[in-house]
């Protein structure tokens, strides 16, 4: 299924009086505060976050999985989904790629596809996390941090190749995420899997390309449950300076205990210029990987206000790469991800929307009711026709969701693949 260019500009003809009414209100309003709204629809414009490969089927938990129907079946397929929240959104203009659930079989023909789509292919993730047909070496007992020389060698090849498969396609970085710890006490040696981690993420570090970065995920606990290996953002920087310049800590919403600052975190690792990637989710207990925005929408604000600050006051920072990860146990994966791209969009316009010079004003007189009276007249703002706006001008639709539904995208989907279908990887 491919969406037309016309389909849109139809769909948008039953909203586009209403939008502009209420457009036109907001943007009078914030010009007299002197806001250049202009400059945040730009912004909102340019903003792009990568889809990963994984989340375009039905997600599932350790008791069970429901399909959804019409799940893609291939990286192609995968790659059509993305297309489709893309023309709709505006918004998700990059893929990324899960080795070895999506190696391409005809590289030229996936970058095609991917062109004809407006996708650029984003960092490619390597997966020590469980075992793949006709391995060797098994990773239950961890993979980078293995005390097995064999185990740690397989990893790092694995990483190796991912890297190789992203090159081809015109990837710049490469995500790790180790699953690696322990259950139960005295079952590892903390420093030696540390140890082992630190010279394997070398090894792989080394073998990049020079115009390539590695991000480093943290985990503080699952699959297992006493210990993991790179449990904090602190572990993470760690291993990252240890590797070099180019290796950065990646941050990933649902990887953090309860009540976890995140938003300083962020703060810290771009003051050092080591905040390397961002993944969006959402949740309430734990790793939830709900969608983005439906628990904790302030704080996702107050997460998007260090990383405006930052990306406007720390350019010994890189340019950051986005992504959702997220699962999709319950919902329409299509959809779940229109709604996490709003929430995104949402966030960051009214972080735009922070008038950084009177908060900066307000810390430095100890003003702190101002202080919290400008976050919270930022976050109050309604900034849905800013994002829609911005949508518009590069040609999306109004509300996304509304016109998936009106276009019957999920039913048409079932009718080309089939009720029974599993994406890849899942």
């Amino acid at each position: 299924m491919k969406i037309q260019k016309q389909q849109l500009e139809d769909l948008n003809k039953s909203g586009i009086s209403d939008h502009k009414t209420k457009f036109n209100f907001l943007t009078q309003s914030l010009s007299k505060d002197g806001t250049d709204v202009e400059n945040i629809i730009n912004k909102l414009a340019e903003f792009q976050v990568a889809i990963p490969s994984w989340a375009l089927g039905a997600g599932g938990t350790r008791f069970g999985r429901f399909s959804y129907g019409g799940e893609p079946a291939s990286l192609e397929q995968k790659i059509e989904d993305i297309g489709l929240i893309h023309s709709l959104t505006q918004t998700a203009g990059a893929v990324s790629l899960h080795i070895p659930w999506d190696v391409p079989n005809d590289y030229q023909a996936i970058k095609e596809l991917a062109a004809l789509n407006k996708i650029k292919f984003d960092a490619v993730n390597s997966n020590t996390f469980q075992d793949q047909k006709d391995q060797k070496e098994t990773y239950k007992y961890g993979s980078l941090s293995n005390t097995s020389v064999a185990v740690r060698e397989q990893a790092i090849a694995h990483n190796k190749e991912v890297i190789e498969i992203g090159n081809k396609l015109g990837s710049k970085s490469l995500t790790v995420w180790l699953a690696d710890g322990a259950s139960f006490p005295g079952q590892n040696n903390f420093q030696t899997a540390l140890t082992h981690t630190q010279n394997s993420l070398i090894d792989i570090y080394e073998d990049m390309p020079a115009d390539w970065k590695m991000f480093i995920e943290y985990k503080p606990y699952e699959p297992y449950f006493y210990s993991t290996v790179i449990q904090d953002w602190g572990t993470s920087l760690m291993l990252a300076n240890g590797c070099g310049e180019r290796a950065y800590t990646l941050v990933d919403l649902g990887h953090h205990l309860p009540n976890t600052n995140i938003e300083q975190i962020v703060s810290i690792l771009m003051l050092k210029g080591k905040l390397g990637g961002f993944h969006f989710n959402d949740s309430k207990y734990g790793d939830d990987d709900i969608t983005v925005g439906s628990i904790k929408p302030y704080a996702l604000f107050l997460i998007f206000n260090e990383l405006v600050y930052g990306m406007q006051n720390n350019p010994q920072n890189p340019e950051l790469g986005w992504m959702i990860d997220a699962s999709h146990n319950l919902k329409d994966p299509l959809e779940d991800l229109i709604q996490s791209l709003e929430a995104i969009q949402e966030a960051y316009a009214k972080a735009l929307l922070i008038d950084q010079n009177a908060l900066r004003a307000a810390q430095e007189a100890h003003d702190v009711t101002r202080c919290q009276e400008i976050l919270q007249e930022a976050y109050r703002t309604d900034v849905r026709p800013l994002v829609r706006e911005a949508r518009l001008k590069t040609g999306g639709v109004i509300n996304p969701i509304a016109a998936y539904r009106k276009l019957e995208v999920r039913e048409q989907l079932i009718k080309e693949r089939g009720k029974n279908t599993i994406a890849t990887g899942l």
